[in-house]
């Protein structure tokens, strides 16, 4: 293997295959990509769009992409085998953090009485007085991004606030992330759990509520990660560094100045990335407000495995096993981070 200029290994990879949904916090992956981060680390990166978390996982699985985009749950949940068959994944970074918003539809919260506060459990337990004493012709139906999501656990724990029980009291469905306004608007869900910007486009658009945020239940919560195959980070170490040290310099931009988070609103505005649906956010949303998502700047990148053991007993019940702590602890591990950053 040879080595750059500045003494670090050459990319055993030229090209490479990066998948991702579209949502603000995959901006890291496009920031990298349309600024030449990738480029300078010897990269020549593809960002593939897709539409449903299953269909990124299975490509991810099946080699089809070298990395990707993911949910911060789902690298655990490939390794348990949660949804198909057990492959060890890894997430060697965080690229966000918080940025989900809980939704209901324009009706339901005006018919409810739900709406955002200081204490999600108040939206809630307005929820939860209303559906106990209303008559209605259906269920309730509230939407979640993936069963293997921090959206489904944020969405249940809100619920639970209200003392309302999924299964007694309304019905939960998997929705991508794309297809949540459009279903919210055509009567096909009645409320949702989902990242930025889809939350804040549906309340903007006036045909949803956000009644609470994913930063009150869980405050600082890893919500997606870069994911690659253990297999494939064993392959190419010296690619997957590169790809580290890409997206860091990404990160460290985008803190720089408003203008370059400007900047990258405009990129996730083309088509092949958000296309519209980020038209009406002025810039990308600062470490502030209800939603206080953090997309860029100091430690962001660094796996964080103490905050994914929150997740650990929800995927290992669903599993129907105890989970070996030692693949939690190689799933989040920050080796790879701190070896690409000298750290």
């Amino acid at each position: 293997m040879g080595t750059t200029a500045n003494a670090t290994p050459t990319p055993e990879r030229e090209r490479v295959t990066l998948g991702f949904i579209p949502l603000l916090d995959a901006v890291l992956l496009v920031v990298a990509r349309e600024q030449g981060f990738f480029a300078d680390q010897g990269l020549e990166v593809t960002l593939s769009r897709e539409n449903a978390w299953s269909t990124l996982r299975d490509k991810l699985a099946a080699g089809l992409l070298d990395g990707a985009h993911l949910l911060a749950p789902l690298p655990l949940a490939m390794s348990l085998g949660l949804g198909r068959a057990p492959c060890d994944t890894l997430a060697p970074a965080t690229l966000s953090r918080n940025g989900n918003t809980l939704v209901l539809s324009t009706t339901l919260g005006e018919r409810s009485g739900a709406a955002f506060a200081d204490d999600p459990a108040t939206s809630a337990r307005a929820l939860g007085t209303w559906l106990s004493g209303a008559a209605r012709a259906r269920r309730p139906r509230l939407a979640m991004v993936y069963p293997y999501s921090c959206q489904h656990f944020l969405l249940r724990d809100w619920l639970a606030r209200g003392g309302i029980a999924p299964e007694r009291d309304l019905d939960l469905v998997a929705l991508p992330p794309p297809r949540m306004v459009a279903a919210l608007r055509e009567g096909e869900i009645d409320g949702f759990c989902v990242g930025e910007p889809w939350g804040s486009l549906a309340q903007h658009d006036g045909v949803g509520r956000i009644v609470a945020s994913g930063a009150q239940l869980w405050p600082d919560h890893p919500e997606k990660v870069l994911g690659v195959t253990r297999s494939w980070a064993r392959r190419y170490p010296a690619t997957l560094a590169a790809l580290l040290r890409a997206l860091q310099q990404a990160s460290d931009w985008l803190a720089e100045a408003p203008a370059h988070r400007r900047q990258a609103r405009d990129w996730l505005a083309l088509p092949p990335y958000l296309d519209r649906s980020v038209s009406h956010l002025d810039t990308l949303p600062a470490a502030e407000g209800p939603l206080q998502q953090r997309l860029f700047g100091g430690d962001l990148l660094r796996p964080d495995v103490t905050a994914m053991a929150r997740i650990a007993d929800p995927l290992a019940s669903q599993a129907g096993q105890p989970l070996d702590s030692a693949i939690l602890a190689e799933c989040y591990a920050p080796v790879h981070y701190e070896a690409a950053l000298h750290q």
